[in-house]
């Protein structure tokens, strides 16, 4: 646990207005808005009671609950300071403000006094005219600095500025009440002790007054939801530091960071009455009622200290769920994400449609993003992206660039498209090409003069153009896949492996550009001989998922177990990194679609005689 007088003495910092301290957290300071660690102690509740005896709280500890307990005292060398805990069945909370200037010698001399002299207890006022500050009093100081839903309010004015006069404080006398002197204990080579209250001793702290009304020493009561919320942020920043992807809060669980693809545990158990306080201040209000209805809602946070995320809240059978997908404010490049720069290529086209696809969580819209940053880079186009929620937020550059979200800018991803094609787009961007009218907008904008791009949950390239055509009925099928051998002009598909050589992921990529033998097989229904393509076709610019492992693990940015758990084929990926691999195959000649694959029961001696033997019976 730090020292009292150690964490004191951060308030002598002039850029400092105040010391917070909670369960489960490092000791912070408040500078300019911001809190700032300033101890790498994770404090437990125990280390805050104790703190907060000794500065004088040894009364107030048995009534701390979820309703503030407030009090004040003076220290030697710093100066009066206001303190505010609340307490639940879980966490404690307090703050420490510094006051710039003692009321007791507020509107006195400008000499200083040689020695404070203590003030003398005074009676209590009646209960029946205690109260707390009338809302607005310039003597009122705000915490909703804290919640960033909050209604923005005028900034308070600075406390030296509302202190009262002398006149003033001999007229509140009555109002003023002093508790026993305690003992502050500075002796760094000795742990924090409260003071018995049973002997008299000399003291640091020269009065405590307990009072909610009295305007001079009190800030104004914090809420446990603005703790609650304060914890939320203090969650999502280590998650940050620790270079962590998602972050999921459930409620009885410890927060679970995915960091390298595993999920790790970081923190204390959050209850959940207290997940309900984090999420209550961050839920937008126009989602509210859809959680409550459907049990779930997706929205973005966007914050100056923690970044952007993507969120989604659901409820489950312990309490609230959410889930963080963290967004970084910079866009990387595809040589930043390991991709190959081949990609760039084929933003060149003016229509066409390109996808990007692979299973949830495998970096799809960071490469979508990386794509589009090339367009708003190099070109002067109209881009419209259309996300549900916007995750990268695209600076303006040489391209004109339109964001819109789904629930906020738009009803729906039908909607959106719909009005694009009368917003003269060149570029149009769907965050998640998700069911049949989406897809059918996204192939009619491709028709039409358009370049789009988007992004589906499909484990492979061959498998997405499947998928594409599978989602409409037979009867409009044939026109899909003539759609598509006229349009496709890229599908990347992508796998994220934890990295060998150092922290984080690395991407192994699956490229399926458009050509002519892929839109023969397209067109003619022969999409089941894809992969044969695949194997035969690196003329064309076709890259195989198990090609880029293979040049991942040579290359010691992954290791051959983690590639073996993604790859299509295991075992002929393992036996070319042995050096055992077959002969490639032919290449096939431009305009030629690949013969199809010789089925298992021809291979070998026995079997090609047999399948011989069958063909002349048959004959």
């Amino acid at each position: 646990m730090p020292q009292l007088k150690a964490l004191l003495e951060n308030l002598l910092r002039p850029d400092v207005t105040e010391i917070a301290l909670a369960t489960g957290r490092n000791p912070c300071v408040k500078i300019g808005g911001v809190y700032e660690i300033i101890d790498r102690k994770i404090l437990s509740s125990d280390d805050i009671l104790q703190i907060l005896t000794t500065a004088g709280g040894s009364r107030h500890i048995e009534s701390l609950g979820p309703k503030p307990v407030q009090w004040g005292c003076r220290v030697d060398g710093i100066g009066p300071i206001a303190i505010a805990a609340v307490r639940n069945p879980n966490a404690v909370q307090a703050r420490l403000t510094r006051l710039a200037q003692d009321p007791r010698t507020a509107g006195a001399s400008a000499v200083p006094a040689p020695k404070p002299t203590p003030i003398q207890p005074v009676p209590a006022r009646p209960a029946a005219h205690a109260g707390p500050t009338k809302p607005g009093s310039p003597s009122e100081l705000s915490w909703s600095d804290l919640n960033e839903d909050a209604a923005p309010q005028a900034p308070a004015p600075p406390p030296q500025a509302t202190l009262p006069t002398a006149e003033k404080i001999a007229a509140a006398a009555p109002v003023i009440t002093a508790s026993s002197s305690f003992e502050l204990d500075l002796d760094e080579s000795r742990p924090l002790a409260p003071a018995r209250k049973d002997t008299p001793r000399p003291h640091n702290f020269a009065i405590t007054l307990d009072d909610p009304a009295d305007p001079t020493l009190l800030a104004a009561a914090a809420s446990v939801a603005h703790f609650a919320a304060l914890a939320l942020d203090d969650v999502l920043l280590r998650a940050r530091a620790d270079g962590a992807s998602d972050v999921h809060i459930v409620a009885s669980r410890p927060p679970l960071l995915r960091i390298g693809g595993k999920l790790l545990p970081k923190g204390p158990v959050v209850e959940p009455q207290a997940l309900e306080r984090m999420l209550e201040s961050r839920i937008p209000e126009r989602l509210r009622a859809q959680l409550a209805l459907d049990g779930s809602c997706d929205f973005a946070l966007d914050d100056p200290r923690f970044g952007r995320s993507r969120v989604n809240v659901t409820r489950q059978r312990t309490g609230l769920k959410a889930s963080f997908r963290l967004v970084s404010r910079e866009i990387p490049t595809l040589a930043e994400l390991g991709l190959p720069d081949a990609i760039a290529l084929a933003t060149r086209h003016h229509q066409g449609l390109i996808v990007i696809t692979g299973p949830t969580g495998h970096g799809k819209t960071t490469t979508l993003a990386a794509i589009v940053d090339i367009i708003n880079s190099e070109t002067s186009h109209h881009i419209i992206t259309v996300e549900d929620p916007i995750e990268y937020v695209h600076p303006r550059k040489k391209a004109m660039m339109s964001q819109r979200e789904v629930g906020s800018h738009t009803r729906t991803f039908q909607s959106a498209l719909k009005a694009s094609l009368r917003e003269d787009p060149d570029v149009i961007v769907v965050g998640e090409l998700r069911d049949t009218e989406t897809v059918r907008m996204a192939l009619s904008a491709s028709e039409t003069g358009h370049l789009v791009l988007g992004t589906m949950n499909t484990p492979s390239a061959a498998k997405t153009i499947d998928r594409l055509i599978d989602l409409f009925p037979p009867g409009d099928q044939q026109q899909v896949r003539v759609t598509l051998a006229g349009g496709l002009r890229l599908v990347v598909s992508q796998r994220l492996l934890p990295r060998q050589d150092g922290p984080g992921m690395i991407a192994a990529a699956e490229m399926l550009p458009g050509s002519v033998p892929l839109w023969n097989l397209i067109r003619e229904s022969k999409t089941w001989q894809i992969p044969s393509l695949q194997q035969r076709g690196k003329g064309f610019g076709i890259v195989r998922l198990d090609d880029s492992l293979a040049e991942l693990v040579r290359a010691g940015k992954a290791s051959l177990e983690d590639a073996l758990l993604v790859a299509e084929a295991p075992d002929e990926l393992e036996a070319v990194l042995a050096g055992k691999r077959a002969p490639a195959a032919p290449p096939i000649p431009p305009g030629e679609p690949p013969k199809p694959a010789e089925p298992e029961a021809n291979k070998g001696l026995l079997g090609r005689a047999g399948a011989l033997f069958g063909k002349k019976g048959g004959a």
